[in-house]
């Protein structure tokens, strides 16, 4: 008591009155009380592999990335060699679509550099207009004339070097949107309708639009990056509960209202019918062939048959599949544990920027890893047929020039949440 009434400057004696409180209220304590609005899990996380004293980036993250990138190149080409022989493509090089792929690899790196270069607290004041910008672009693509067609789907925004697709940009914009709302309505986060209901109506929006492309898997996979914030931001159970009932019954509803839709999932409970299998059941069933025909080591590097003009989209959505077909059982695991290893070191990253008290870092960077995480198991589960076709890449891999684009932007956010996590720990690197 003397510490708190005894001559000491106001600060000390505030911070003394406060301690002697927490112990009157907590008792005595072995590890700190996990007091903060949001999720973490365990509250004694610090990086282990890279120390605070540490200078520079996360070397395991960094070369785990690069590792995939590296491996998509050498199958995009692979998985795409074949193309020069089909007349759909007109001439091209049996390179053709490796060294575009390469070029948007080339582009993302540089767009990686100058996202790092942008501290949190500017990705955050910038949310909303970003996510203006997506809404803005969904609605340019939609536009007679502006939107370039593909397969009866409008997704794609004519650049002339490269095609944009402003859905993979709407997917980075609804995180950093979804973390900066939850930081700012963090007070009324146990009020449904007014912490659930305005980030629903936003969601809405962006779902209304890519139906409209139509694009429905990009549509997934922002619902669940946005409703993974809203957990993680401490949205109350029930809540959360509720809110995901309402989004199965959407979804349900969604595909029952639509015939093409359903013919899939019939073609995926039976795809080796006769009524399925030269429809909407083809590329599953290539797929599993595909797979299939890898066994436990691969047939080798370059000696699959299913992408000789049988499996369609071989080096985009069913790249897994080539995977499997040229490395086996093998190279799917090292595949599976690599992106398992990728996204629990952004969720910790993100642990640790929570516990550093950077809660709108600490939620985009897991924000990050739900995006990621939930794609390559959408991507995984369709070509082994144990989720319905949905036309989702492979993240860091597949073919695509606006989704190595924001992969690698993504990606270039959370090493810049280590980054200031490792500033905040060690005032050397302040310096």
């Amino acid at each position: 008591m003397a510490r708190i009434f005894g001559p000491d400057s106001g600060g000390a004696r505030w911070q003394a009155l406060r301690a002697l409180l927490q112990r009157w209220l907590h008792g005595p304590q072995d590890k700190p009380v996990d007091v903060l609005p949001v999720r973490v899990g365990a509250t004694d996380y610090r990086s282990k592999a890279v120390p605070p004293t540490a200078l520079g980036l996360d070397q395991a993250l960094l070369w785990v990335v690069i590792g995939l990138l590296a491996w998509g190149l050498v199958m995009v080409y692979s998985a795409s060699i074949a193309m020069s022989d089909n007349p759909r493509f007109g001439k091209i090089a049996s390179y053709h679509f490796a060294l575009r792929h390469a070029i948007a690899l080339g582009v993302g790196f540089v767009g990686a550099l100058l996202a790092f270069q942008v501290p949190m607290a500017v990705w955050q004041k910038m949310a909303p207009r970003i996510f203006l910008l997506a809404l803005v672009l969904l609605f340019l693509v939609l536009v007679p004339g502006v939107g370039l067609v593909v397969n009866g789907s409008r997704r794609w925004l004519p650049l002339g070097v490269m095609n944009f697709q402003p859905s993979e940009l709407a997917k980075f914009a609804v995180l950093l949107y979804a973390a900066d709302y939850m930081v700012r309505r963090m007070d009324v986060k146990e009020r449904f309708f007014r912490a659930v209901v305005p980030m629903g109506v936003a969601v809405g929006f962006v779902g209304a639009l890519l139906l409209a492309e139509p694009d429905m898997g990009a549509f997934l996979v922002i619902v669940v990056i946005a409703m993974g914030i809203l957990f993680l931001g401490g949205v109350n159970a029930g809540m959360f509960f509720g809110m995901g009932a309402l989004v199965v019954m959407a979804f349900v509803a969604i595909i029952i209202s639509s015939p093409w839709r359903r013919e899939r999932i019939f073609a995926y409970l039976d795809p080796w019918s006769m009524e399925h299998a030269l429809g909407k059941g083809y590329q599953l069933t290539h797929a599993l062939i595909a797979i299939g025909r890898g066994e436990f080591s691969g047939v080798g590097l370059g000696r699959s048959v299913e992408k000789l003009h049988w499996l369609p989209e071989a080096h985009t959505d069913f790249l897994l599949s080539v995977i499997g077909e040229e490395f086996g059982f093998v190279g799917l695991m090292l595949l599976i544990i690599a992106f398992y290893w990728l996204m629990r070191r952004m969720t910790l990253i993100g642990r640790e920027a929570i516990l550093l008290e950077r809660v709108f870092s600490g939620l985009v960077a897991q924000g990050v890893a739900i995006w990621m995480g939930f794609q390559a198991f959408i991507n995984m589960g369709v070509n082994l047929g144990v989720l319905p076709t949905k036309g989702l890449t492979l993240p860091l891999m597949s073919f695509g020039g606006s989704a190595a684009l924001f992969n690698l932007i993504a990606i270039a956010v959370v090493l810049r949440i280590d980054y200031e996590n490792k500033q905040l720990q060690n005032p050397r690197m302040r310096a």
